[in-house]
């Protein structure tokens, strides 16, 4: 999953990540350039998942 794919769809996968899990917040999801690892790492804290399992997560979305 590189950046480019996650920013074009992050719209539509960021609100079906919050109906699949609803320990995430907005603030959470926020996505800004340069900080896709750390909210990547913020994702995976809160729902207990490897970053592979998030990236396989988020692709299947």
């Amino acid at each position: 999953m590189n950046t480019k794919e996650l920013k074009g769809n992050w719209d539509v996968q960021k609100g079906k990540l919050k109906q699949k899990f609803a320990v995430l917040t907005d603030n959470d999801l926020m996505f800004k350039e340069g900080k896709k690892d750390e909210m990547l790492g913020r994702i995976q804290a809160k729902i207990g998942k490897s970053k592979e399992e998030l990236e396989k997560i988020i692709e299947s979305l």
